[in-house]
């Protein structure tokens, strides 16, 4: 199934992306029917993606760089171990009906970037999705919404270096009143969001009512 793309009314727009399973670590109710894994609708993305490698340049409504970044590079693999995190990516693209692909349902420890965006490390957000479950077992954003400000998580990158990010903050929004300029925002900062799915499960709907978002910087790098 794929996702609805959102738009980000800004000069210079972030592509992101949403569509994520699973209510937390909890499995389904062992009395209720086999769930369907669920596809949710992604937060509206600009049909327009930037350019690979064109970061956010500074605007007047975008304060100057304050931290470090880094040049463009591919994300590799995806580690956060306080929540036993360690995945590799795969790259996801906007479908020929304007909708962004999700990654492979039926793989349970995968993550995904939009590979037209932000690469994790460049000055810009980078947008980083993955499932919260299967129909019938936990995904790799299971335990996401564990994560506490300062902890921290790493992003190895095709180019050989690392970028480590630290959380500020761990957020659930309803989808019908998602912040999409906050979580999307124009910015000169390396910036990550991790996303995924939150909430009750809507059976009706086949979604899940609210979004997690995991706000981060980059700290260092390796």
């Amino acid at each position: 199934m794929r996702w609805v793309v959102p738009t980000v009314f800004w000069t210079l727009v972030l592509v992101a992306l949403l569509a994520f399973f699973g209510p937390g670590m909890f499995a389904p109710d062992a009395t209720a029917p086999p769930r369907p894994a669920a596809s949710t609708p992604a937060e509206n993305l600009p049909a327009a993606a930037p350019e690979p490698g064109s970061a956010h340049p500074a605007t007047p409504s975008t304060p100057p760089p304050t931290g470090p970044a880094m040049p463009r590079s591919a994300p590799v693999r995806l580690k956060i171990p306080d929540i036993g995190v360690d995945a590799p990516f795969t790259e996801l693209q906007i479908g020929s009906s304007g909708a962004l692909d999700p990654p492979p349902a039926d793989d349970t420890n995968l993550v995904g970037w939009h590979a037209a965006g932000i690469s994790p490390g460049e000055r810009g957000t980078a947008l980083i999705a993955g499932h919260l479950d299967t129909a019938t077992a936990p995904a790799v954003f299971a335990r996401l919404g564990e994560l506490d400000p300062g902890d921290t998580f790493d992003v190895t990158r095709a180019d050989g270096s690392t970028a480590v990010f630290l959380v500020e903050s761990v957020e659930s929004f309803r989808k019908n009143d998602f912040p999409d300029q906050r979580v999307y925002a124009d910015t000169s900062d390396a910036l990550v969001r991790l996303i995924t799915c939150a909430g009750p499960y809507d059976r009706t709907a086949k979604d899940y009512t609210e979004n997690l978002v995991v706000f981060a910087h980059l700290h260092a790098i390796r």
